[in-house]
């Protein structure tokens, strides 16, 4: 298993901010060995690396209070929201502060006419739906876990919706963080469009809380659609779905969802949701907008699959089995995990070009194989992103050795293909060297404007860049 880099611990540092913190918040600063546990965990291979103290601040000027006394003692800062990221981001190599965000969970605003929403970190995609839901609007971001939009936002979450609607960073129109010396900014304002400047707001979206800890964002809102339609389709194999993907979104089908399961996951998914699709490569489709529209839309795709093989497709326009659908394919992981009782699921993903999707998902099906692997294959494959689960022993160090080793063929072969070693799960510690063979001199660049905002690594060290290259 490759090493973590080691990163040396402020002792000291650390035994004074804990006593000063106690001092002031008493009993909020938790220091037991179970609620240090909860903030490093991770759902893979990655060791967890406990940070020595939780504080939960309720508003911003604690979280101002936490990071300048960190500041001045050298003492790391580990933002947390649900926990529900892949790569080790919330870990401690170096100990210090887990900042849990949750109770920053208060909707500041929202601006109906403007089709936008001011919110805490500590919100969560459902909570703000649910809280939207009689404005006729709702923000589309759906990673499939009910994720904080603080945390989705640092980590530049996406989902199924990400084909029609973008990802985090195509719908976070700007952020308020505390920066490591402990000021305030706002990095836009609430405009559509703006030449102000360096694009502050994209830096911070996606930086891990490797640069600052997002206390408040503005995101934009949609519409809620007129009308939806969804289905399931099937393939005789994997290429032909590709290229029914490939030729949708040619032909500029405004396609909503558009999702790849193989047949190793149909089988768990019907197994675990008592469904019986038929168990080869699928597509998961939704479709947004006019009764009319939707029901064009739909039957144009059913065209499509028939030309490649494919169907019959079977779609619906009735929300309660469109729900029994979507049900069924956000719990695909837990159906997947079933797969092999006693096993865990190391969840990884990458995306490429759609031109070269099928090629690679074939060969990681027949690297799978070859590897006596136990893993099933799910995509976002309207923007060329697709998952590998991993069905495996966290305990076993040859099994460990045996996914990271395969792990790293799927980076490799995703960056063979002109993509990216992760679509959307994010660098953390666990593809740091990945990044490193996917930008290159680029992660140089980074490190400088790490160094530049955060000349302590105080935030979140030890994620996405490494030390300095010799």
């Amino acid at each position: 298993m490759a090493e973590l880099e080691k990163l040396d611990r402020n002792e000291e540092g650390i035994a004074r901010v804990l006593e000063i913190l106690g001092e002031r918040y008493g009993e909020r600063l938790l220091t037991g060995l179970s609620v240090r546990e909860q903030h490093a965990h991770s759902t893979s291979y990655i060791p967890a690396q406990l940070p020595d103290g939780v504080f939960a601040p309720n508003n911003v000027e604690e979280v101002q209070d936490v990071v300048r006394l960190c500041a001045e003692h050298r003492v790391p800062v580990i933002p947390f929201g649900t926990g529900s990221s892949l790569e080790g981001h919330v870990n401690a190599p170096a100990g210090g502060i887990s900042l849990d965000l949750m109770n920053m969970n208060r909707i500041i605003a929202v601006n109906a006419e403007d089709l936008d929403c001011t919110v805490e970190p500590g919100v969560t995609r459902e909570d703000l739906n649910h809280y939207l839901r009689d404005t006729g609007l709702f923000f589309p971001i759906d990673p499939g876990a009910n994720a904080s939009l603080g945390g989705m936002a640092s980590t530049r979450a996406s989902g199924t919706n990400a084909v029609r609607y973008g990802t985090m960073r195509d719908n976070v129109v700007n952020v308020q963080a505390v920066m490591p010396d402990g000021r305030l900014i706002t990095t836009a304002r609430r405009a559509r469009k703006t030449s102000a400047g360096y694009d502050l707001t994209r830096l911070m979206v996606g930086s891990e809380g490797t640069l600052g800890i997002i206390t408040a964002m503005t995101l934009k809102l949609y519409g809620i659609p007129q009308a939806v339609s969804g289905g399931v389709c099937s393939f005789p194999d994997v290429e032909s779905a590709c290229q029914a993907v490939i030729m949708t979104i040619q032909m500029g089908v405004p396609v909503a969802r558009i999702e790849f399961v193989n047949g190793l996951a149909m089988k768990a998914i019907n197994a675990y949701s008592d469904l019986d699709y038929p168990e080869g490569p699928c597509l998961f489709l939704e479709f947004h907008g006019t009764d009319a529209g939707v029901k064009e839309q739909a039957e144009t795709f059913g065209e499509i699959a028939e030309e490649f093989g494919g169907g019959p497709f079977q779609w619906t326009s009735v929300a309660e089995e469109r729900t029994k659908l979507w049900k069924a394919r956000h719990n695909a992981y837990w159906a997947c995990v079933a797969l092999r009782p006693g096993a865990q699921g190391l969840s990884t993903d990458v995306c490429v070009p759609i031109s070269r999707l099928a090629e690679c998902i074939v060969e990681t099906e027949a690297d799978i194989a070859e590897s006596g692997l136990i893993a099933t294959v799910i995509g976002h494959v309207g923007d060329g992103n697709f998952h590998v689960l991993v069905l495996m022993d966290m305990n076993d160090p040859k099994e460990i050795e045996q996914a990271e080793a395969f792990v790293a063929r799927l980076n490799r072969r995703a960056l063979s293909m002109d993509g990216t070693c992760t679509g959307e799960h994010g660098i953390g510690q666990g593809k740091m060297r990945f990044l490193e063979e996917e930008l290159g001199d680029a992660v140089d660049v980074m490190r400088a404007v790490k160094e530049a905002i955060d000349p302590h690594n105080i935030m979140n060290p030890g994620k996405i860049i490494g030390a300095r290259r010799t």
